[in-house]
C-alpha cells in the first residue's frame, strides 16, 4: 500500500510470466480461458514466478542473476511492455526504459524523428523536445547521421542516441538492461555522470548487469533472481556476495 509515511513507486505482488518454449507453437483457443493455476503444459516454462517487492522513490535497485533468470522479464514487466500471466505490478509514475538496443525506435526513421518520437510519447512537447534536441545529440555524438535512418547505425551508436534520448525524459522510474556494457570507455564515463545526475535529482533506478564494479557504484539495494524466483532482496553487497557464492567463478 501507498501513504504519506511509506510511499512506493513500484509494487509487485507475486508476478509469473510463462513462455512457450517452441516458437512455434501456440496456445489453444480453450487455453485462453483456462484457469492461470492450471498445470504447466508440455514445451511451457516460468521465466518468473512469485515474485514480490516494493520500491520507494529514489532508491537504486541492482537485480543480479544468471543469463536466462529472469532479469530483463522483469524490467520488461516493469516497463509495461509484457503482460504478467500471475500476479501483478504497479508503477506509481512513468517509465524511461531502456532495455533493448533498438526498444521504442522505428529502424526507417532517421536519428532526428525518432528523438522526437520517442520524447513525445513520453510526454515531452514539442518546445521541450525542440529545447533538448542539441543536448541529446551532443551527448550521443550523432551530430553526423542526425537524418540517418537508426537501422543503418552501428550498435554503438544506436546505444548512444538511446541512451541520449531516455536520459533526458522527466520520467521518474530509469530501467537499464546492461547497456553500458556497449560503448567506448569515455561514452561510458559520460553515462555513469548522468546516472549520477538522474540519482541525484531523485529518480529511481533498475539497473540488470553483470558488472560488479557498476552495481556496487550505482545501487544501494538487490533483487537476485535464480530459476525465476527472488531468491534474495537485500543490501546490494549481500546479494552479490550471495550470488558468489552460489555461482563462483
Amino acid at each position: 500500500m501507498t501513504d504519506d509515511q511509506h510511499p512506493v513507486i513500484i509494487e509487485a505482488e507475486n508476478l509469473g510470466v510463462r513462455f512457450r518454449r517452441n516458437r512455434g507453437s501456440r496456445r489453444s483457443f480453450k487455453d485462453l480461458f483456462a484457469g492461470r493455476s492450471r498445470r504447466t503444459r508440455p514445451g511451457e516454462f516460468w521465466a518468473l514466478r512469485g515474485v514480490s517487492f516494493t520500491v520507494a522513490p529514489g532508491e537504486a535497485i541492482g537485480v543480479v542473476g544468471r543469463n536466462g533468470q529472469g532479469k530483463s522479464t522483469l524490467l520488461k514487466l516493469v516497463a509495461g511492455v509484457l503482460l504478467p500471466d500471475e500476479g501483478g505490478v504497479r508503477v506509481n509514475g512513468g517509465v524511461a526504459p531502456l532495455i533493448e538496443l533498438t526498444g521504442g525506435f522505428v529502424g526507417d526513421l532517421t536519428v532526428r524523428d525518432n528523438v522526437a518520437l520517442t520524447a513525445g510519447l513520453h510526454g515531452l512537447s514539442r518546445r521541450e523536445i525542440s529545447a533538448r534536441f542539441d543536448d541529446i545529440i551532443d551527448f550521443a555524438g550523432a551530430a553526423d547521421v542526425i537524418d540517418t535512418p537508426f537501422k543503418h547505425l552501428s550498435s554503438g551508436m544506436k546505444v548512444r542516441v538511446a541512451f541520449a534520448v531516455v536520459s533526458q525524459l522527466d520520467e521518474p522510474v530509469l530501467l537499464v538492461d546492461e547497456v553500458l556494457a556497449v560503448g567506448d570507455r569515455a561514452f561510458r564515463a559520460k553515462c555513469y555522470r548522468r546516472i549520477e545526475e538522474l540519482l541525484g535529482e531523485g529518480k529511481t533506478l533498475f539497473l540488470v548487469s553483470h558488472n560488479e564494479r557498476d552495481l556496487r557504484r550505482f545501487c544501494s539495494r538487490g533483487l537476485y533472481l535464480d530459476g525465476g524466483r527472488l531468491v534474495l532482496d537485500a543490501d546490494i553487497n549481500a546479494v552479490i556476495e550471495r550470488y558468489n557464492v552460489d555461482h563462483p567463478a
